[in-house]
Parts: C-alpha cells; sequence; structure tokens
C-alpha cells in the first residue's frame, strides 16, 4: 500500500542529519519511528494530528514518544509523493523551537536549490 517515499536530507558533505538522529536513540525508539514513518509512507497529506501536525511553511513533524521524551522529526513533502526527513530532536518545550523549524526550512530550500 505504500503510497509514498521517505527520504533523509542529505547535507552538500554527504551527511544525513535526520537519520543520524534516529540512529542515536534507543533502540525501542527506533522502532516506534519506523511504525510512524510507515504510516506516512502509507497515507501521506492524509496522515494528519497526534501523528503528524504542521509546523507552518511547508514544514511538518512526524510525533511519537520514546524513552528519550517527545520526539520531533521534521520533514516536508517533495514532487514525486516523496517525504524528506530533514532532522529531528527531541522536544522540551510546549511548543516546537523556532530554531528547529528555521533549521528545517533552510535544509528545503538547500534541498529545492540542488534538486530543481
Amino acid at each position: 500500500m505504500q503510497e509514498y517515499t521517505c527520504i533523509f536530507y542529505e547535507t552538500a558533505d554527504g551527511r544525513r542529519p535526520a537519520e543520524e538522529f534516529i540512529e542515536s536513540l534507543d533502540v525501542e525508539t527506533q522502532d516506534k519511528f519506523i511504525i510512524k514513518q510507515q504510516l506516512l509512507q502509507d497515507f501521506g497529506p492524509q496522515l494528519r494530528y497526534p501523528h503528524t501536525d504542521h509546523l507552518g511553511e511547508g514544514i511538518l513533524e512526524l510525533r511519537f514518544k520514546g524513552k528519550e521524551g517527545q520526539i520531533r522529526v521534521l520533514f516536508f513533502f517533495f514532487y514525486g509523493k516523496r517525504i524528506i526527513f530533514t532532522h529531528g530532536f527531541v522536544k522540551k518545550t510546549q511548543k516546537a523551537p523556532r530554531k528547529e523549524i528555521e533549521i528545517a526550512q533552510e535544509r528545503k530550500k538547500d534541498f529545492l536549490t540542488r534538486n530543481k
């Protein structure tokens, strides 16, 4: 049923910040990410809160709880039913920190520039 394809954003020097973040998490938390990722691939933009939330300017967050706390992996949709994961973080405040949204926006802009 997989409709969408998930891709980890890659920096110009070959790093994949979202993938590195996921790999740094506890194994059980990584399993939860895989389940949420599968839901996102199956339902795309139809997957709504509490699984995802829109943060503005085309940036969304994949939401789940792990041993580390509230986990957020930021992403955007790209042409051809692709989902680009920009990075992740452990949420420690009520709202997603502006800094994290700005990082996702910068990476989205970089991705779009390099993948016209």
